[in-house]
């Protein structure tokens, strides 16, 4: 009977208590071409501790299928080495998100980030965290993005959901920020650069710039995910995102969110629009995006041909 009883227990402990959900889906490549290292195990370990600790630390209680956890690419390359253990590199963060009824994967974020510097100690492979203190700026990095990453994916599934997982970003880059300058610390985390992390995440916070969130919800869960089933009203409503977003841009021009959104979403937003049978839509398009991503004016130009 007591055989019993014990499992029993256990289950009843395990439902009150649900585990944690994993919520990435993180495939990781770190590369060296840039510097001399003879020793490649090194970068493949380092590459396999990064990715397993995105992809084992629960970062939130949300509550994730194994198909549902998002799917994100980190390419980390080294740029150099100053001293035993100390890397400087250039990472690139590439989060993309399914789309209802299609096997299709849309980008939400694809940014690149100069300033990534960090030690990596291979006599340590678990790389240490706390969720109030800096222990280090590698997980400090990865924690930041994770959370980055899940709020955004939020948002796109409902009205400003990522809130407070930028809430969570910016207690991590506070911590980080308020270090004594060294070598590791000063990098990226404050005001000082405009194309830095600070800035994206100051960004999704500025109030003025809350058009940039709140399209996402339209742009993603009442545009692409119906586009199949309802095109006309999907493409209505990402014309509405996409006037939000204007007009965010108008009012801080060369604001980094929105750079970010034009790299992840110009060549999506030109396809979206090729086929309509709205002329007049197609035109606005063309006008609107061109005023603000001129970078890639000759893609909104290619649809009135």
């Amino acid at each position: 009977m007591r055989k019993i009883l014990i499992p029993l227990l256990l289950l009843f402990i395990l439902l009150a208590h649900p585990g944690r959900a994993q919520e990435l889906n993180v495939q990781v490549q770190v590369t060296a071409e840039n510097v001399a290292i003879t020793d490649r195990q090194l970068i493949q370990q380092m590459s396999s501790g990064i990715q397993n600790f995105l992809n084992t630390r629960p970062f939130t209680r949300l509550t994730f299928r194994p198909d549902e956890r998002i799917n994100c690419r980190l390419f980390i390359g080294i740029n150099k080495i100053p001293e035993n253990g100390l890397y400087e590199a250039t990472a690139r963060i590439v989060t993309t998100r399914p789309v209802y009824g299609t096997g299709y994967e849309t980008n939400i974020l694809s940014f690149v980030d100069k300033n990534w510097v960090f030690r990596y100690d291979p006599q340590v492979p678990v790389i240490d965290y706390s969720e109030n203190a800096f222990v280090g700026n590698l997980s400090s990095l990865l924690s930041f993005y994770a959370y980055l990453i899940i709020g955004m994916d939020q948002d796109s599934f409902s009205r400003l959901g990522g809130s407070p997982y930028y809430d969570q970003a910016r207690n991590i880059l506070n911590n980080a920020a308020s270090q004594s300058v060294t070598s590791e610390s000063d990098n990226g985390w404050k005001d000082a650069e405009s194309n830095n992390r600070y800035w994206l995440l100051n960004n999704l916070q500025d109030p003025q710039l809350e058009a940039l969130r709140s399209g996402s919800y339209a742009y993603y869960r009442q545009g692409l995910d119906v586009f199949i089933e309802k095109p006309v009203e999907a493409r209505t409503s990402i014309f509405s995102a996409l006037q939000g977003v204007q007009q965010a841009a108008v009012r801080r021009p060369g604001t980094l969110l929105a750079r970010s959104f034009f790299t992840a979403k110009s060549q999506e937003i030109t396809d979206i629009f090729r086929t309509t049978q709205d002329a007049q839509q197609k035109q606005q398009i063309v006008t609107m995006m061109s005023e603000v991503d001129p970078t890639n004016s000759a893609k909104y130009q290619a649809l009135l041909k």
